[in-house]
């Protein structure tokens, strides 16, 4: 075991995969010398070369239109788009090609493409730079989506994408890179969770919290504050956003009788409904109270001046599990619990 930050954990994720296998090539803008905007890169060009960390032109679909082409010639490219809202222009590739090449050619042409994506708010940037697109890709059948909320799953999840034989968006809350946690790094990949599953954070008999990536923390904080109160509150960080573990959200529905869904995308089209008509339709007969999505707003990304009225923080997720339980709340003027 060793301290590290999230963002020191990827890094060591992307070496031990280019040591382990010469056919992993990296590419992005400035990921190279500069070792990226968030220094996640930093020293692999230096240690492996520029032929295999490839500063690109800034162009996404270009990267990504070069990933495809390395793919067919038996590469593992890992790329990186710089912030979450520069995903759009790839938008056509990723949807119409990496998506779909295996199941158009029945299996004859795989596409091991791992897209890195730092998304979600939370750091003060500017227009375009605190996105949460992952919806548009859930949606999207042919990739696998996964979200990482600490620096030991950021490790094992990211080699884990990087071998599956699936395309894989990997997104990585930017605002928690310099969040510090022990990491094993000597694992076997074979004997590690699945890359498709769902993790229990904390045990709960109440309500049931479902969340991923930056608003994990933010899910275990209002645990740790709804128990003061006398409330068993279970957070389950989803980890997997396509497939979604199912199984693991059922199972603690089924025995605390209440949901209640956060995450920082927008409400209209997001996760949330998709887990909420889910869980509905399979543990109808089991909830007490229909389920409630504390989610962003159905806005543009605000400017960094209001982004903290924007996200779910603490007091929006308590007030959403006294609504799961139908306590009185400040959302309907009932008076607000004490904290």
């Amino acid at each position: 075991m060793s301290t590290m930050t999230f963002g020191r954990a990827i890094n060591a994720g992307l070496r031990k995969a280019m040591e382990d296998d010469p056919k992993v090539v990296l590419m992005g803008e400035d990921i190279g010398k500069l070792g990226g905007v968030f220094r996640v890169t930093d020293g692999l060009q230096k240690d492996f070369g520029p032929h295999r960390v490839i500063d690109s032109p800034l162009a996404e679909a270009g990267i990504v239109g070069s990933a495809v082409g390395l793919a067919y010639r038996g590469y593992r490219p890992v790329v990186e788009i710089q912030f979450d809202g520069f995903i759009y222009p790839a938008f056509d590739q990723i949807v119409c090609q990496v998506a779909k090449l295996h199941y158009r050619t029945q299996g004859k042409v795989r596409m091991p493409i791992t897209i890195r994506v730092p998304f979600g708010g939370g750091i003060g940037s500017p227009e375009h730079h605190s996105e949460s697109p992952e919806a548009y890709f859930t949606h999207t059948s042919g990739l696998r989506v996964v979200s990482v909320s600490n620096p030991q799953d950021a490790y094992t999840m990211l080699r884990q994408a990087i071998a599956s034989e699936d395309p894989v968006l990997y997104f990585e809350p930017k605002r928690r890179y310099h969040v510090k946690g022990e990491v094993e790094q000597n694992i076997d990949l074979g004997e590690a969770f699945p890359l498709g599953s769902a993790s229990v954070r904390n045990a709960g008999s109440d309500v049931t919290l479902v969340t991923y990536g930056p608003l994990v923390k933010t899910a275990m904080d209002a645990a740790l504050a709804a128990a003061d109160d006398g409330i068993s509150v279970e957070v389950i960080d989803l980890r997997s956003l396509a497939p979604i573990d199912f199984a693991h959200v059922e199972a603690s529905v089924r025995k605390t009788g209440r949901l209640v869904i956060t995450h920082e995308a927008s409400r209209s089209g997001g996760l949330g409904a998709e887990i909420a008509a889910t869980i509905t339709e399979r543990c109808f007969n089991h909830l007490e109270s229909a389920p409630v999505r504390i989610t962003g707003f159905d806005i543009p990304y605000p400017p960094s001046k209001l982004e903290s009225h924007h996200l779910p923080d603490l007091d929006r997720i308590l007030d959403g599990v006294d609504r799961a339980l139908d306590r009185p709340n400040s959302l309907t003027g009932l008076g607000g619990r004490k904290r």
